[in-house]
């Protein structure tokens, strides 16, 4: 199922944030309809830009104290984890617990951790920035 609603739902208010946010659902929705040579390209794609997104997201935990930073990065761990361990089968040619997974299991994963972790470093982010305890938020 393909992850909908991007501009209603997942909608942050930290352009930074949203923008990688939109690329990592455009990722998803493409793997939905690939077919098995490109689906094995764009999940490495898929990745490489989680472990990127990833990356930034705990820089900007560290850097303005964000009290659930353990929680979070922990979560991104476990979900990399995930994508690592499924893409070693992907590159063998092995896609169809991964269409399973980009099917079933990213898209509720997306939506729970955008609406709950994901928005309350937003909101923490927002806070730093406006009282001027943070620069601006910038992931490269």
């Amino acid at each position: 199922m393909p992850i909908e609603g991007f501009e209603q739902r997942y909608v942050l208010g930290v352009p930074e944030m949203d923008a990688v946010h939109r690329e990592f659902v455009e990722l998803v929705n493409r793997l939905e309809c690939a077919d098995r040579t490109e689906f094995a390209a764009l999940f490495g794609q898929l990745v490489d830009h989680t472990q990127t997104h990833f990356d930034n997201e705990n820089a900007l935990m560290r850097s303005s104290g964000f009290p659930a930073i353990r929680e979070h990065m922990d979560e991104h761990q476990r979900v990399l984890g995930e994508l690592r361990r499924i893409n070693e089968r992907v590159q063998r040619g092995s896609t169809l617990m991964a269409k399973a997974y980009v099917r079933e299991q990213l898209p509720a994963w997306f939506d729970l951790h955008a609406v709950t972790m994901d928005s309350a470093l937003a909101a923490h982010l927002k806070i730093h920035t406006q009282t001027g305890t943070l620069g601006p938020v910038v992931i490269h």
